[in-house]
């Protein structure tokens, strides 16, 4: 795949922006933090789960639990995608029955991932709600799935890719959008 940058599209304000506005976004829709619990989706959703942890706790004055969701083995792709898949932990450090789960990621293209991740979830425990908190919908849904909370629309091709770029994984707050001149398309 032969990718070129066309245009940041959020730069570390703007990501910042954005993880404030879904953190009071969440309080407002679940009338305050009673029962929710934050699930981050590796790669990504992880340090994105923890940044709005923080906000929330600033806003609240309250700890949100946070967990970490490795849906490789859930991935209705996997054979298409790895040869030898590399599954990464989970980590739920409460029961997820009778929370208001919001599962947080960083690109919401075809909603397989989330399906996964619901699938991942309803294995553990049955959640009273389960939310999604995404820092990008970028469109072309193949399942009817949708975000409950969005940092930003950014309607794209499917030639294009969204990257998006934490500290926490690359060094630097970035989200860029590069277009695929092979044609393949992801993310």
């Amino acid at each position: 795949m032969a990718l070129v940058d066309k245009a940041e599209i959020m730069d570390a304000d703007a990501i910042r922006r954005a993880i404030t506005r879904i953190a009071h976004e969440i309080v407002e829709r679940n009338k305050g933090l009673s029962g929710v619990v934050l699930v981050g989706i590796h790669r990504r959703g992880v340090p994105l789960a923890k940044r709005l942890q923080a906000v929330l706790s600033e806003i609240e004055s309250t700890e949100v639990p946070v967990g970490e969701l490795d849906i490789t083995l859930y991935r209705d792709d996997l054979s298409l995608r790895f040869d030898q898949p590399r599954v990464g932990p989970t980590r739920l450090p409460f029961d997820v029955t009778e929370k208001h789960v919001v599962l947080v990621d960083d690109v919401l293209y075809t909603g397989r991932t989330i399906r996964a991740a619901m699938d991942a979830l309803m294995d553990l425990g049955r959640p009273k709600s389960i939310q999604v908190a995404v820092l990008v919908d970028r469109g072309h849904r193949e399942l009817p799935i949708r975000a409950d909370y969005v940092g930003k629309n950014v309607p794209t091709s499917r030639k294009e890719v969204i990257h998006v770029r934490l500290v926490e994984v690359d060094g630097r707050d970035q989200v860029v959008i590069s277009e695929d001149k092979d044609g393949q398309g992801a993310r």
